[in-house]
C-alpha cells in the first residue's frame, strides 16, 4: 500500500494529505439547511450535513491531493448516523481515486487490536463470506500496549496490503508528558522508534515500509532525529498549519530522494473560507476557498522540501 500512496505522490507532486476532520460549526449554513429540511435537526441530519459538506471538499481538491485523512471522532460524535457519514465518506473518497488514512488511533490487547484492524483495514468471516468493513487504505495506530496491540495490525498490513501510521511524537502541547520522558538515557519516542523499524521490517516494499509513523510539525528538531531513526517509514505530519507547524519546519521530515513525508492540513483547507485570506469566496464557495488553500499548501511545502 506504501507503494500506492507514494506513486499518488509523485504523480500529483504533492505530499499533503486533506484531514476531513468536519465540526458542524465548519459546514455552511446553506448545507446544514438542506441536511436539516430532509431529515430534521437531528443526529441524522447532522450526518448527512458533514457527508455533503465533504463531498464538496473532495469533489474540490481530489484531482490535487494523493490521500485524505478522517478523524473518526467527528463522525463518532453523532452516533450510529456519525459512522454511516464517515463509512460514506471513506467509499466516496476511494471511488475519487485517493488513499484513505484512517485517523482512529486504535490499539488494544491482541484479540481486541485484531478486531480493530479487521474492521477498519482488513476483513471479516460472515458464514461462508467475507466483507471489508470500514475498508480504508492506513489507519493510525496507538502503540502504548506494546507489540500485542500492533502486530495483529502488521498482520493485516501483510494480507490486505494496507498500511498504518504508529504514533511516535505527536504534535499537541502535552505530547511530552509521557513521550519526552527518558528510559535508559533516550527519550521513550525514540524507543518507539526503535519498535517501529521492528515491526516494519515484515513490511517493505522498495525504499519503504508499510510500517509509517506519526511525528508531529510542532517538534521539528525531533522530527529531524527521527526521520534518521526509521529510514524506512513514511512520516505522516500533523501540526501544519493552524497547530502553528511551517513549512520551512519540515524540510528533515523528508529523505533526500524527496519523499518519506506526507503533511496534513485539516481546518486550514476545509475552514479556509472563514480565514481571512480566502474570505472572497464566501460560504457559497467553501469549497473553492478549499481548493485555494490546498493549491497554497502544496506549493509551501514544495519551496520549502526543495
Amino acid at each position: 500500500m506504501i507503494e500506492k500512496l507514494i506513486k499518488a505522490i509523485e504523480a500529483k507532486d504533492a505530499p499533503v494529505v486533506v484531514g476531513l476532520d468536519p465540526m458542524l460549526s465548519y459546514v455552511p449554513e446553506f448545507i446544514k439547511e438542506k441536511a436539516y429540511a430532509e431529515k430534521g435537526e437531528t443526529l441524522a441530519g447532522a450526518a448527512e450535513a458533514i457527508f455533503n459538506f465533504n463531498k464538496g471538499i473532495v469533489d474540490a481538491t481530489y484531482d490535487l491531493i494523493p490521500a485524505v485523512k478522517p478523524q473518526i471522532a467527528m463522525y463518532e460524535q453523532f452516533g450510529v448516523e456519525g459512522v454511516i457519514a464517515y463509512k460514506k465518506t471513506v467509499d466516496y473518497c476511494k471511488e475519487k481515486g485517493l488513499c484513505v488514512i484512517a485517523d482512529v488511533k486504535r490499539g488494544d490487547i491482541g484479540s481486541t487490536s485484531k478486531s480493530y484492524a479487521d474492521g477498519h483495514l482488513g476483513k471479516v468471516q460472515v458464514g461462508s463470506k467475507t466483507y471489508a468493513g470500514f475498508d480504508a487504505d492506513f489507519a493510525t495506530v496507538n502503540p502504548y500496549l506494546g507489540t500485542d496491540g500492533v502486530k495483529p495490525f502488521v498482520d493485516v498490513c501483510k494480507e490486505s496490503d494496507k498500511g498504518i501510521f504508529v504514533l511516535v511524537k505527536t504534535s499537541n502541547p502535552s505530547s511530552g508528558e509521557f513521550q519526552d520522558r527518558e528510559i535508559d538515557g533516550r527519550p521513550l519516542y525514540e524507543h518507539v522508534a526503535d519498535m517501529v523499524n521492528t515491526w516494519g521490517e515484515e513490511c517493505i516494499h522498495g525504499d519503504y515500509s508499510d510500517v509509517g509513523c506519526v511525528v508531529g510539525a510542532t517538534y521539528p528538531e525531533m522530527g529531524k532525529v527521527l526521520r534518521k531513526l526509521m529510514p524506512k517509514a513514511y512520516i505522516l505530519v500533523p501540526g501544519y498549519g493552524a497547530q502553528g507547524g511551517k513549512a520551512e519546519d519540515l524540510v528533515h521530515f523528508f529523505n533526500a530522494d524527496g519523499l518519506g513525508a506526507i503533511v496534513n492540513s485539516s481546518r486550514g483547507i476545509i475552514a479556509a473560507y472563514k480565514k481571512d485570506t480566502y474570505a472572497k469566496f464566501g460560504e457559497t464557495g467553501y469549497a473553492e476557498a478549499a481548493r485555494q488553500a490546498t493549491i497554497d499548501m502544496i506549493e509551501d511545502i514544495n519551496s520549502a522540501r526543495r
